[in-house]
């Protein structure tokens, strides 16, 4: 298998330093840029240098756990699955702690290497400061493992604690990564399109709130005075319509060129993930796949869809963090999460470079204030403000202002929950569509202290609705001019 430049260099570095007796490494790469290849060719290599027995995989969902264990299974030519004669197994980290003795044995008697994938959703630099994850990481794995690699995206968590086995500069207190690749370098390497946000508003909002009537001229005008709730925008029929035309639109002037593109629409829950295909239907006569793990073959769905050239997909969740569906170029940002961390893993499902033509990359929002500001931010590998640790001595207790909280596909999150969870599933109690939990897919942090939103409150949308492309910061010398990609698309078009 031929490797890219960043994945080559990575493994080398990696290896340099177990070789320095060290066994933890942890890599940044932005999202879309191919870390789970690295990481097995890596094991594949390890393991050919006579250094491991055995990998274990752990990762936060069960497609993406299915899908190191098809590359490992590739790369080692055998099974990866657990049973007898398998080199390892892939696990999600919702069974870390449920794992049987005799996997914690097998530290003993084999030199296991262990790859995290997405490891911000493990915190912990000791038992005070550590969720779940993290913890049964530092007890069971940390000192017990040959070596670890750790992969991430977006090193950072909005509760302020460490990533387990990471290293923090003792004065900055920023993350140090042993080898970095950022979304700047990836799309000049052409491993990650150029990302083009497109932000919806509208110029007359009117809210009815009892007896008195305000007027918005914008979003951001409306959301400012925390009286509607950002839920009541995602969901609003007409931003959906306005949304969807233009991103219909987009995908089907690629799919002139790219016949097998595909488009994704995240929605805020499974009510809404089939209202938006209901819509969907009635505007072009076709029905999306809506893909949630309320469906018992969720995963196989999601792999299909990943084969075959059907326009539409609409989840929650699962299509979020680590998924591999390369011939995706267009993304419906409907979501009610309203985290950085989130909207940057949301946004990598789209920039997986492929062989096609034309690798244009769009994601369609409403101009929330917050998604604005870090789609303006996305060539900043880890944003300003976002670099602050919060480590407790082992005789305190942590104290934190935003805490993580486990978000699941089954959950509608129509309105912020008001308590403080941890490494448990929620249910919002306000909802009325009563959607059940059957599994945790995720760790999504929201945005709990925003101010108490009325829920009283009517909305109506009657402006002219504008669609803006965000000038992003840092990469205007990567972007391609309009009459470039015209020149392009019409040389494309008369090619096929």
């Amino acid at each position: 298998m031929k490797l890219r430049n960043w994945q080559s260099a990575c493994i080398d570095a990696a290896i340099s330093k177990y070789k320095n007796i060290k066994k933890h490494f942890l890599a940044l790469a932005t999202p879309g840029a191919g870390k789970t290849v690295m990481a097995s060719v890596l094991a594949k290599k390890l393991y050919d240098l006579g250094e491991i027995d055995l990998v274990l995989c752990f990762s936060p969902s069960s497609i993406v756990s299915c899908d190191f264990s098809d590359t490992l299974s590739e790369q080692f030519d055998m099974h990866f699955d657990g049973t007898i004669g398998a080199i390892g197994n892939s696990y999600t980290y919702q069974i870390l702690d449920k794992l049987d003795e005799k996997v914690w044995r097998l530290f003993d008697k084999y030199r296991v290497f262990v790859i995290f994938d997405e490891i911000h959703h493990c915190a912990g630099s000791n038992a005070k400061d550590s969720n779940v994850w993290g913890e049964a990481i530092i007890n069971k794995i940390k000192d017990f493992a040959t070596y670890t690699i750790a992969l991430t995206g977006t090193p950072w968590r909005s509760d302020a604690l460490p990533i387990v086995l990471a290293e923090y500069c003792d004065i900055s207190g920023e993350i140090q990564c042993d080898y970095s690749y950022g979304l700047k370098e990836a799309i000049k390497d052409n491993v990650c399109r150029v990302p083009q946000v497109i932000a919806l508003d509208n110029d007359q909002i009117t809210v009815i709130e009892g007896n008195k009537t305000k007027h918005f001229n914008s979003f951001l005008d409306l959301l400012s005075k925390s009286i509607i709730p950002y839920s009541q925008i995602v969901t609003n029929k007409m931003v959906i319509k306005q949304l969807l035309n233009n991103a219909i639109a987009k995908l089907d002037e690629i799919r002139q060129v790219n016949k097998n593109a595909g488009g994704l629409i995240v929605a805020s829950s499974i009510s809404h993930a089939w209202e938006i295909q209901l819509i969907l239907k009635k505007m072009i006569g076709e029905t999306a796949l809506v893909v949630t793990s309320n469906e018992d073959d969720s995963n196989s769905m999601i792999k299909n869809f990943r084969y075959n050239s059907n326009k539409w997909i609409i989840s929650v969740g699962m299509i979020s963090e680590g998924t591999n569906i390369p011939r995706l170029q267009v993304c419906c940002y409907l979501s009610n999460v309203k985290t950085e961390m989130y909207y940057r893993q949301v946004l990598g499902r789209i920039l997986r470079v492929t062989r096609s033509q034309n690798q244009t990359a769009t994601l369609f929002m409403p101009a929330e204030p917050k998604l604005v500001e870090y789609a303006y931010r996305l060539s900043q590998d880890i944003p300003e403000g976002l670099t602050a640790v919060k480590f407790a001595q082992i005789n305190e207790e942590v104290t934190v202002d935003d805490i993580d909280i486990v978000e699941t596909e089954e959950v509608d999150i129509l309105s912020e929950p008001e308590e403080h969870l941890i490494d448990k599933p929620i249910i919002d109690v306000n909802d009325t569509d009563n959607d059940t939990i059957d599994t945790i897919e995720d760790i999504e942090p929201l945005d709990i202290h925003a101010p108490v939103e009325s829920h009283n409150s009517m909305m109506g949308i009657f402006g002219q609705f504008s669609h803006k492309e965000l000038e992003i910061d840092g990469f205007e010398n990567l972007l391609i001019s309009d009459q470039s990609l015209a020149k392009l698309n019409q040389y494309n078009t008369e090619a096929f």
